[in-house]
């Protein structure tokens, strides 16, 4: 058991040892018994020994830092204090002292290695720092090798990472939430882009890195990025010559990320060269509030700060901290200020001391062990091979990362897997006099807010954008108004707007040539908009295109991404291949392909339902209604009671099956077998006429860009079958001549073009929609700006009346005449009502001929009258009557009429002589037999 708890070199000692008692023993005779008393002595020698190296009185952890520094000068008075604290408490480890030796690196990264290496030479258990991340990267891989864990509250760049440096552990929130809080607070102003200026080095390269993708997924960007030398390197010619490339930029929103010497040189120069007048935006990172706090500025200082923003790390107001905030006078000697990395300091000495008191309490120990990979180092200046591995140094970092205490700074323990503080947030203070006003707080939790994060943490996140909120800011320049943020850059020069010259559709845009300026409706809607912003806007037009045709647009476009243009103004199409080089403005008028073709325009009415028909066609689709309905009415009346009854209800039966069939809802069922024929065909002629008259009522009544390009692309029509056309004049012409079928291309220009030729109409609907826009460079804000002025002239009703002013001609007076082009004509259909009339005509024919069959057989003739004319009607008469006659009554009638006629033959025969019978008229010839009559 006690063994296993020694280190390997005690273990060793203790074997030898135990071989020599050996030795020693035999030689003196000891017997057995009197050796095993003597071993259990060696080794109570040894474990006493042991412990006192496993837990030694004195405990050392070490400190890097630059001493001369706002926050190194802080951070000692906090460290001291804290080891007298813990020091003077016998409960935390257990009557031991912590000794806490400090390094000064003096600004110097080389100073702060050898710190390191002097500190892995001494059995040190922790380290506190480095103060920059330059030399935490470097020392981190000491620390990962003799399993040293370093602690820093002011290396804070977000690519210290804890799966690299495994013994690196930040006790301040990482960079990586600063930033965070500053792109919240970039968006929450409305501000696109920003310039970065930071010192060059791994903090600050990599926080600014951390900031640009915290920007970009709020659809923000970093335009510039102002390196300056880190710490002393930076000189004040340096930085002027970056101010002074910032001053040609178009953004004013400034982020400063910075150590407090150059920071305060920075703002210092920007002054004086009227970089802290209104229209600027100063954010700067914690550097600025941890100088505010701790250092007395000067009145030149200060007027070089006023309107600044800037973050400091947030600690929740307590007794222990008001407590410790009143005892600092006495502990600094009024020398320094108190800020939050000072809390941290404390903090960090404290997590150190509960972690040694877990080790020590759940039987770990300090010890150390040499390097093996360090053999052979061994003496000389650097001594290397005096640099041992702490052997309790993972289980010291496991209890540091599994602290869970209330300190100075409030809550602390460590996430996983990152290992970053928990509840990180930020104090957003605004610089204002010689002091700052706090306009909100930020926290990971729910964003920007005037409420405490404390209080936050007990509700649940809300990260939206209508929960995010600040107090109003005096901004540089001592203004509430909120700057813009971006100016047109100072390069000595207007923006160059190009401008389409136009062969055709003048109206739109054109030169005039005696003045040499440019008007149309376009060029009206953008100096309307122009004059709605609250800036002005140095601009000039310049002519693109080789006046003989209409110049390319695409090309105009791509001109904006080369610089030559600075925006483009005109009847510029928005179409998504021009969308994904420069950005738009909101449509100014709507537009849409479609095709023109030289017909006269109908008049929707009350009678619009009648057009899809000519008359002819409507007066013989009427008809055949009509008789069909008297065909089927015909086929169907001896055989099926729903066509018989009074002569006015068959009529109306005639009316209402044939008109019934146009919605397929008649009632009445056919029997006969050539109505069902009749009707069959007569059903699918009604569902062709249906489907084309709702099919050309529909074309006629839907109200309907990108002519050439949509058409080859999207169509597939060949360009063999396309002809350019560039002018009104041009589109007449063609369709007159019969060159083009029609005419494709946007509703602008159609409108205008219909507005003075009256003979040509807008056929079937508006293809594809789209808008007209303004062009600008990607991400430029004029564009946003442009957009917003755009709507106000079309809520204030200026856009309708440019439009008015330019585009409402109406030359032409009202169509009245029909328009047969979209009309179904009876040549369409003449097959079809052919084939119905040839049906319903046989169908007759074959029951015609059927009704005389039946009414020759089984009506014989009567003796013929004395008047012939008179016989004659008598058998109309009679035929009419007999396909009147229900055909089932027909053949009762005749069948009793029969049965009467063979009992009257019977009686006869029993008078007449032997071999004789009566014939057609009473007497029938011997051999043949009556009933042959009516088989």
């Amino acid at each position: 058991m006690i063994a296993n708890s020694f280190p390997s070199n005690y273990l060793s000692a203790y074997f030898l040892s135990s071989f020599h008692f050996y030795e020693l023993a035999m030689l003196a005779g000891v017997s057995d018994a009197s050796f095993e008393d003597l071993i259990k002595f060696a080794m109570l020698v040894l474990f006493y020994q042991f412990e006192d190296v496993s837990r030694p009185d004195i405990i050392h952890i070490g400190a890097i830092f630059s001493f001369g520094t706002v926050n190194g000068r802080v951070a000692k008075i906090a460290m001291n204090a804290a080891v007298e604290d813990v020091n003077s408490d016998p409960k935390i480890l257990g009557g031991r002292k912590l000794n806490l030796s400090m390094h000064d690196s003096n600004y110097s990264g080389f100073l702060g290695i050898i710190g390191g290496l002097q500190y892995m030479e001494t059995k040190t258990v922790a380290i506190i720092g480095p103060q920059t991340s330059g030399m935490a990267h470097v020392l981190s891989h000491l620390a990962n090798e003799l399993h040293v864990p370093m602690l820093s509250f002011t290396a804070l760049d977000p690519m210290l990472s804890p799966l690299q440096y495994r013994y690196f552990v930040q006790t301040a929130p990482n960079d990586l939430f600063q930033m965070t809080a500053i792109a919240d607070m970039v968006s929450y102003f409305g501000y696109r882009e920003v310039i970065a200026v930071f010192s060059d080095d791994e903090q600050g390269r990599n926080s600014i890195i951390a900031l640009g993708d915290k920007l970009a997924e709020r659809l923000c960007k970093i335009s510039y990025k102002a390196v300056l030398s880190p710490e002393s390197l930076a000189s004040p010619d340096q930085i002027m010559k970056e101010l002074v490339k910032i001053t040609l930029m178009e953004s004013r929103v400034i982020v400063l990320h910075a150590y407090a010497q150059i920071g305060l040189q920075v703002f210092e120069m920007a002054h004086k060269l009227g970089m802290m007048e209104s229209g600027y935006v100063w954010i700067a990172t914690t550097w600025l509030s941890t100088v505010l706090d701790s250092t007395p500025v000067s009145g030149d200082a200060a007027k070089s700060l006023q309107g600044v923003l800037t973050l400091r790390p947030h600690t929740p107001a307590s007794e222990r901290k008001r407590a410790f905030s009143s005892r600092w006078n006495k502990l600094s000697n009024g020398s320094i200020g108190l800020n939050p990395y000072g809390l941290y300091a404390y903090d960090t000495v404290w997590i150190i001391a509960n972690a040694v008191k877990s080790l020590l309490d759940y039987g770990g120990v300090i010890s150390f062990s040499n390097n093996s990979q360090l053999n052979g180092y061994e003496g000389g200046a650097l001594n290397l091979g005096a640099l041992s591995i702490f052997d309790g140094g993972e289980q010291l970092l496991r209890y540091i990362l599994q602290t869970n205490m209330t300190g100075l700074a409030g809550h602390i323990a460590f996430s996983n897997p990152f290992r970053y503080i928990i509840h990180p947030s930020y104090d957003i203070l605004n610089v204002i006099g010689k002091g700052n006003k706090k306009i909100g707080y930020w926290s990971n939790h729910s964003g920007l807010s005037v409420v405490p994060p404390e209080i936050l943490y007990t509700k649940a996140p809300n990260r939206s954008s209508s929960n995010q909120q600040l107090y109003s800011v005096v901004w540089p320049g001592q203004t509430t108004v909120k700057p813009r943020g971006w100016v047109f850059p100072y390069n000595g020069r207007q923006l160059r707007i190009g401008i389409p010259y136009r062969v055709g559709f003048k109206d739109f845009l054109s030169e005039d040539e005696n003045n040499n300026t440019v008007h149309g409706y376009c060029i009206d809607v953008f100096l309307a908009a122009i004059k709605l912003l609250p800036y002005a806007v140095p601009h000039k037009f310049v002519l693109f295109g080789d006046r003989q045709k209409n110049p390319s647009y695409t090309e105009l476009i791509s001109m904006i991404t080369s610089n030559v243009f600075d925006a483009a103004v005109g009847d510029i199409a928005i179409v998504t291949n021009r969308t994904k080089i420069v950005d738009f403005t909101q449509p100014y008028i709507d537009s849409g392909l479609v095709v023109v073709a030289p017909v006269q325009k109908l008049k929707s009415s009350a009678w619009a339902f009648m057009r899809p028909f000519t008359p002819l066609m409507w007066g013989v689709t009427a008809a055949f209604f009509l008789i069909v309905g008297a065909v089927v009415w015909i086929l169907e009346h001896r055989m099926n009671d729903e066509f018989r009854g009074p002569p006015k209800k068959q009529f109306i039966t005639i009316l209402w099956f044939g008109f019934s069939t146009m919605f397929f809802a008649h009632r009445e069922n056919t029997v006969s077998s050539l109505g069902r024929m009749v009707l069959i065909i007569w059903l699918f002629v009604v569902l062709i006429i249906n489907s084309s008259y709702t099919a050309s009522l529909t074309s006629i009544l839907t109200v309907g860009s990108f002519a050439e390009n949509y058409l080859r692309e999207e169509l597939n029509i060949a360009k063999s079958r396309l002809v350019p056309l560039g002018s009104p004049e041009e589109y007449a012409d063609a369709l007159e001549r019969g060159r083009v079928a029609a005419v494709v291309d946007e509703r602008p220009y159609v409108d205008l073009f219909l507005s003075t030729y009256c003979r040509f109409q807008i056929v079937g609907q508006e293809f594809t929609k789209s808008g007209w826009g303004f062009a600008f460079p990607r991400d430029s804000p004029l564009a946003v700006d442009m957009s917003t002025a755009i709507l106000m002239l079309s809520e204030n009703g200026e856009l309708q009346k440019i439009h008015d002013r330019w585009l409402n001609k109406k030359n032409c007076g009202l169509q009245g005449s029909e328009q047969d082009s979209d009309q179904l004509q009876l040549k369409s259909f003449w097959g079809l009502f052919l084939i119905c009339g040839i049906a319903c005509f046989l169908a007759l024919l074959v029951y015609f001929c059927s009704i005389l069959r039946k009414f020759k057989r089984h009506l014989p003739e009567q003796s013929e009258p004395s008047c012939r004319s008179s016989s004659r009607s008598i058998r109309i008469q009679r035929f009419l009557s007999f396909v009147d006659e229900k055909e089932e009554e027909s053949k009762n009638r005749l069948k009793r009429k029969h049965l009467e006629v063979l009992s009257d033959s019977h009686v006869q025969e029993l008078q007449l002589p032997s071999g004789t019978k009566r014939n057609e008229a009473g007497i029938f010839p011997e051999g043949h037999d009556s009933s042959t009559y009516f088989n």
